[in-house]
C-alpha cells in the first residue's frame, strides 16, 4: 500500500521583514560613518577662542611617534621610512572627498610636540586635494 505524500507549506513571516531591514540599514549607515581613531595616541595643542568643527569626510592624524594616519589607518611609505608620500595622501583624499563641492572638510589632528617639518607636507597634501582644513585643538583654560 502506498502512502500519499503530504505537502507542507512553509512560509517566512513577513510582518517583521520591514523592521529587520530598517534596523540593518541603520546599523550599516552608522558603521559607514564611523571613523574610529580612538586607538591613536596624540595630544592636541591648546588655543583660545575655538569654534566647533563641522561635519567632515576625513581625518588625518600625526601621533606621538610621528606616524601618519588617514581615518585611523596608518599611511605607509615603504620607499622612505617615516616620511609622508604627499601624492599618495592627496590621491586618497580626493577619492574620499569625491566630487562634492560643498562638503570638503578634513580634520587635522597633530600631536602638540610635532615639528613643522612633519605636518607642513600634510597641510600641502590636504590643500592639493582641494579640501578645507580644520585643525583640532584643545580649549585653553585660563
Amino acid at each position: 500500500m502506498k502512502i500519499p505524500k503530504r505537502s507542507f507549506e512553509a512560509s517566512v513571516p513577513s510582518m517583521a521583514m520591514g523592521d529587520i531591514a530598517f534596523l540593518l540599514l541603520i546599523f550599516f549607515v552608522i558603521l559607514a560613518r564611523a571613523q574610529d581613531d580612538s586607538h591613536l595616541k596624540w595630544q592636541p595643542a591648546k588655543a583660545e577662542e575655538l569654534e566647533q568643527a563641522k561635519h567632515h569626510k576625513a581625518s588625518v592624524v600625526i601621533d606621538v611617534g610621528n606616524k601618519y594616519y588617514l581615518n585611523g589607518k596608518e599611511l605607509e611609505n615603504p620607499s622612505q621610512k617615516g616620511k609622508l608620500d604627499k601624492k599618495d595622501l592627496t590621491n586618497k583624499l580626493k577619492v574620499l572627498l569625491g566630487e562634492d563641492k560643498e562638503d570638503r572638510t578634513v580634520l587635522l589632528k597633530v600631536h602638540k610636540e610635532t615639528k613643522a617639518e612633519r605636518f607642513e607636507p600634510v597641510i600641502e597634501a590636504i590643500s592639493a586635494a582641494g579640501a578645507e582644513i580644520h585643525h583640532v585643538l584643545e580649549q585653553e583654560n585660563n
